[in-house]
């Protein structure tokens, strides 16, 4: 009895000890790859040292404490080292060390060892506990946290926008200058945490059998009045009640997808009230206030905001087909995904295209139709040698123009409509775009909203291999200059990190972003820019990537991510495509 409890005490010890070294030859054989690569040395010395932790274990010697209590301490030193006291890049780099440590100090695991050495137990413990110490502070420490001001004035930049009611949202951003703000003051910082759900409405929306695999719910409702707007994936359109959430009405436009559509989203909806002044009395009397609705499908609707009904009066009893003179009308390959901008005259409006699947894709025109009858008012094509110019029933809009997917932003005193442009397929090679297809790509254009004519632009990334497209709408606001000026700028969020400043009103920058030397070395057969702009505004990385910032859920997984880290093309931001695989920081997602 007591032999057998001795050969399965020594059992575990045994086992203890091939764990061990299985663990050093891990780390040792990995290590010294990363080495070779120009990575860390700590890796293939923590393998031997844990190979000479497994050879005293397999000896049965305490001193196998000693030497991994000193491993262990010597890891977290070298991390606080790498890392500082970020809990989450600590953590992995020590986890399985510390259940291995505490694995060691078991009782049926140390008595099975000869007692060579009475204070190897207790180092053992205390390096554990100072291990404890230093991860529990840095928990609630996080150097990642930068806590700053702001003062009670600097709210106030606003634009001359029209008077909106201020419990009311008539638009994506609020106002069509982008702003996402509102006046109301009931719920405050003090009391935000008392607040308790008062309803909630189930569109029933759900994945169809023939929808793609991205199906995402990115609506902004919009309010006016008493009255709640918003639309599903499938753009199905609800009214509810704003204080009961109790439906109203709902209007079903029947969207037919399949896997070949990219997306199936909605974000949001327009809002448009008729005014005698500018619409015929027809016009008033069917639909004096309206909600457009983009689909998916390249159809665009005019819906009576108070009933649901088609305005029988826009466009084909209240349905516009966007497809109209597009080079491909496959459907799903053009997608209006924005609300467009809704002037007093014009209806503004872009859409997605689908992404690196086909240089011959649908262009990404820009179109103005009139707000009442929904007639073509202009066209811009971005990729066009002319973009004002309207095809003729035969021809088309230019293949693979550049696209605006983001909500725009309007300036109703300039008449000006800004778009957050994308950049033609494939995203991350451009050897053969055209000067028509990167004159607009990743800019911010500025168009006469009446007329379609190009006001300025202004490009952020050049020859954009990087999918680093402007992804959200502009905001709008007039500010003080150092000088006391009052100055109409629009605040222009890039994929990059940067955020442009610039007067709307002829694109000329207000905070500087010279242009950097980036760097070079394309991809065959593909160019590169010298330079990038670097808006001194910005929420970019302070600093570039290095293997120290690989993460990994142990040490195991994050060796595997500093070999990958250092086979792969980083030369900091803009390091251009190529063939051995580019690492991409800040990401395009």
């Amino acid at each position: 009895m007591a032999e057998t409890k001795h050969k399965q005490s020594s059992l575990i010890v045994v086992l203890t000890a091939l764990f061990a070294v299985l663990c050093g030859l891990y780390l040792f054989i990995g290590g010294v790859w990363l080495i070779t690569l120009g990575g860390s040395w700590y890796y293939p010395i923590a393998g031997l040292v844990m190979s000479g932790v497994a050879w005293l274990l397999w000896r049965g010697k305490q001193a196998a404490l000693w030497l991994y209590a000193a491993l262990l301490l010597a890891t977290m030193l070298w991390s606080i080292w790498e890392v500082g006291f970020d809990f989450w890049a600590l953590t992995p780099r020590c986890d399985i060390l510390v259940f291995f440590g505490i694995w060691l100090i078991l009782p049926f695991v140390w008595r099975k060892l000869p007692v060579i050495s009475r204070p190897a137990l207790p180092s053992m413990m205390v390096t554990l506990i100072i291990t404890a110490g230093i991860l529990g502070w840095a928990i609630f420490n996080d150097p990642q946290e930068i806590n700053g001001t702001l003062k009670t004035d600097a709210a106030a930049a606003t634009t001359a926008a029209p008077a909106i009611p201020d419990g009311d949202w008539p638009a994506y951003g609020r106002n069509q200058e982008g702003q996402r703000y509102s006046p109301l003051k009931q719920i405050n910082a003090d009391n935000v945490h008392q607040l308790k759900e008062a309803w909630s409405f189930q569109t029933g929306d759900v994945k169809m059998p023939n929808d793609p695999g991205e199906i995402t719910n990115e609506v902004t409702p919009i309010k006016v009045g008493d009255t709640l707007y918003l639309c599903s994936a499938h753009q199905r359109l609800f009214a509810l009640d704003a204080a009961t959430g109790k439906e109203k009405w709902h209007f079903d436009p029947q969207l037919n997808t399949n896997p070949s559509f990219q997306h199936v989203t909605c974000r949001g909806v327009s809002y448009h009230e008729a005014r005698a002044e500018t619409a015929s009395p027809d016009v008033v009397a069917d639909c004096p206030r309206r909600i457009i609705l983009p689909v998916n499908d390249g159809r665009l609707f005019a819906l009576n905001a108070d009933n649901g009904k088609l305005c029988e009066t826009f466009a084909n009893k209240g349905i516009l087909n966007l497809q109209t003179n597009q080079p491909v009308t496959t459907p799903g390959m053009y997608e209006p995904t924005s609300p467009p901008i809704v002037t007093d005259k014009v209806i503004v409006i872009a859409g997605a295209v689908t992404d690196n699947y086909s240089t011959r894709e649908p262009s990404g025109v820009i179109r103005g139709f009139d707000v009442n009858t929904g007639d073509l008012l202009w066209a811009f094509d971005p990729g066009a040698k002319d973009p004002n110019a309207i095809p003729a029933d035969e021809h088309h809009f230019t293949l693979n123009s550049p696209n605006s997917w983001a909500p725009a932003a309007y300036d109703a005193k300039l008449d000006l409509v800004y778009l957050p442009m994308g950049v033609s397929t494939p995203d991350i090679w451009g050897g053969n775009r055209t000067p028509e297809q990167e004159r607009y790509a990743s800019s911010i254009l500025a168009l006469n909203a009446s007329t379609g004519k190009l006001a300025w632009s202004y490009q952020t990334v050049h020859h954009d291999l990087w999918d680093m497209d402007m992804p959200s709408q502009p905001t709008l606001a007039d500010i003080t200059d150092k000088n006391g000026n009052v100055v109409p700028v629009i605040y222009a969020p890039a994929k990059t990190g940067n955020i442009f400043v610039l007067d709307r009103r002829d694109g000329k920058l207000v905070v500087p972003a010279p242009e950097k030397p980036v760097p070079q070395g394309p991809a065959k057969g593909d160019r590169l820019s010298p330079t990038q702009p670097f808006s001194d505004l910005s929420f970019r990385p302070t600093k570039d990537l290095s293997g120290a910032d690989m993460w990994g859920a142990t040490m195991f997984d994050q060796l595997v991510c500093r070999v990958m880290f250092h086979q792969m093309r980083y030369e900091g931001i803009f390091t251009p495509p190529s063939e051995q695989g580019t690492l991409v920081f800040p990401g395009n997602l």
